[in-house]
């Protein structure tokens, strides 16, 4: 088990979260939600022993083992991924090094022999001859295939360095597992198999995302991050939705009945205070007055941007024709052959593992790459908005927030551009901020603010989620559900793809997979296809082979 004593967190003089007092049990998972800035990662960070608090402490069960996800890419470059995963159970990675040192001694001692038989004791109670097969799984699961396994770190893509990372924390079967962000940077077949790893994890986990689905499949409890305090709720992240709205609404409640009783209390009193006869009993109310206390409703951390993408004019039923796509990258071709008809309806989700393929495809049918092989064609009624996945060429100029989105305003009008900005939490000053400083979520909400700005009635986003919090996630999500037109995306955010798409494109070993279909139904068509499969294998076919 793992609590917390008092503890209070403080920024100069702001207090992020004060003499908090929480028991997180084993068993539970829990997710840790609040605005940017609330201090999410803040706590995860104190509870792992990276950054201490101002006040209180906190408090591990003894002989448990905390393990969490680290955010260094780079610390780990000179060892291999096998390694690095091992080294997530810190004491038996030093065991097999201290044993594999003594074995390597050329005056092998008596003193040495012992020693290796105490290390080789200790070795096998802590399943170390399991180690590297478990490590191998971990990644396995998570996407990153043998051939990765003894490859240093400082030669794996950045994107499965993330993965190594996240199975080095889940190495072991730690007694505590901390996870900020675990959903960060993975596919969604990734982060499907990171939700069944944790559902059936026996311990504490205590985790913060921005993926409302992830929270609703994992967790068994929320800490609210909000109001400087941080409060817990039994159940999952819908479960918080509905009892934190009624909290509130009862606290709202409680104090206008409250405000009707001391309203009732001084007419009362200013009546008959000067009246002999009812002196006392105006007496009597003042000390009840005086007893009244309102609830304080502090104003909450989080701020909702206002998205929403109206198209100029609507779109005709020519919207998309592409016709035998290729295209070759690094010697591997992401793209084969690859040809699809859009329809004026169409909300199509591009999923699948394979990054390169999805943002290869949308640069070609932008026109930002040119393919190997095959054509495209727009319809005429088109007109497209484009999100790329890496856009900080949109932000390499000193232009402020207001210079660069006027640049893209059909209506070059003061009023009209400061609203697109207030609208995405830019009021004010913050409007006046130069783009070439801002962090990655107020980069996705310019862009976003650009998208809505023009008019389009087709939207092309590649992962616009990332960087972004759960309020401008829900309203981006609100958005795409609601917009007349067509979209083509990709997302990690598995509740934007099962509420927003229509049409589900797989791009697989370069080939394309099309189906009319939502996610969760594909997801569940493409399960039965790989325990058919299985099945099939284990049947007296397979022994045909």
């Amino acid at each position: 088990m793992i609590s917390t004593s008092n503890l209070t967190f403080r920024v100069g003089k702001k207090a992020l979260f004060e003499d908090v007092n929480i028991k997180f049990t084993e068993g539970q998972c829990y997710g840790i939600i609040g605005a940017n800035g609330a201090g999410k990662s803040t706590l995860l960070k104190i509870l792992s022993g990276q950054l201490e608090p101002t006040n209180g402490e906190v408090i591990i069960t003894k002989g448990q083992r905390l393990s969490f996800l680290e955010q260094d890419h780079f610390k780990y470059d000179e060892f291999t991924v096998l390694d690095t995963v091992i080294m997530g159970n810190k004491r038996l990675y030093d065991i097999m090094k201290e044993k594999d040192a003594i074995y390597a001694k050329p005056d092998f001692s008596d003193e040495d022999g012992i020693k290796a038989a105490e290390l080789e004791a200790e070795f096998a109670e802590m399943n170390g001859w399991d180690a590297e097969a478990d490590a191998a799984t971990l990644l396995e699961g998570l996407g990153v295939g043998v051939e990765y396994h003894y490859t240093l770190m400082k030669d794996m893509p950045s994107a499965m360095k993330v993965k190594v990372l996240l199975a080095k924390a889940l190495f072991g079967n730690p007694d505590i597992l901390l996870l900020d962000e675990p959903t960060n940077h993975l596919d969604l077949d990734a982060i499907n198999w990171l939700e069944e790893f944790l559902i059936e994890f026996e311990n504490t986990v205590i985790t913060v995302s921005h993926d409302r689905y992830f929270l609703n499949k994992v967790c068994t409890s929320i800490a609210d991050i909000d109001y400087g305090k941080i409060q817990l709720y039994a159940g999952n992240f819908d479960f918080w939705v509905e009892a934190s709205q009624l909290m509130i609404r009862q606290m709202k409640e409680a104090n206008r009945k409250k405000e009707e009783q001391i309203k009732e209390l001084k007419e009362f009193i200013a009546r008959f205070s000067a009246n002999a006869s009812k002196s006392r009993q105006a007496t009597s109310r003042k000390k009840a007055l005086e007893k009244i206390e309102l609830e304080e409703m502090r104003p909450s951390s989080r701020k909702y941007p206002y998205i929403d993408f109206k198209p100029n004019r609507e779109i005709g039923n020519e919207v998309l024709t592409v016709k035998n796509l290729s295209k070759t990258i690094d010697g591997v071709k992401v793209l084969d052959n690859v040809s699809f008809i859009l329809n004026r309806d169409d909300k199509v989700a591009f999923v699948g593992p394979n990054e390169l393929a999805k943002s290869t495809l949308m640069k070609i049918i932008t026109g930002e790459m040119k393919p190997d092989e095959g054509d495209y064609k727009w319809g005429v009624t088109t007109t497209f908005s484009y999100f790329p996945k890496d856009n900080s060429h949109e932000f390499a100029s000193d232009d402020t927030i207001y210079e660069w989105l006027m640049q893209y305003s059909p209506e070059k009008d003061v009023q009209y551009v400061r609203g697109f900005l207030g609208r995405m939490l830019f009021a004010g000053d913050d409007g006046m901020k130069h783009v070439n400083i801002l962090s990655g979520g107020e980069r996705v909400r310019c862009m976003l603010s650009k998208m809505m700005i023009s008019g389009s009635n087709v939207l092309i986003l590649d992962e616009p989620t990332d960087h972004l919090d759960m309020e401008s996630i829900s309203a981006l999500n609100n958005a795409l559900i609601k917009f007349p037109g067509v979209i083509l995306f990709s997302c990690r955010d598995h509740q934007v793809v099962e509420t927003t798409a229509n049409r589900i494109m797989e791009i697989r070993n370069g080939k394309l997979i099309d189906k009319m279909t939502t996610y969760d139904e594909y997801l569940a068509a493409d399960e039965g296809a790989r325990k058919s499969f299985t099945f099939t294998l284990s049947g007296d076919d397979a022994t045909d082979n």
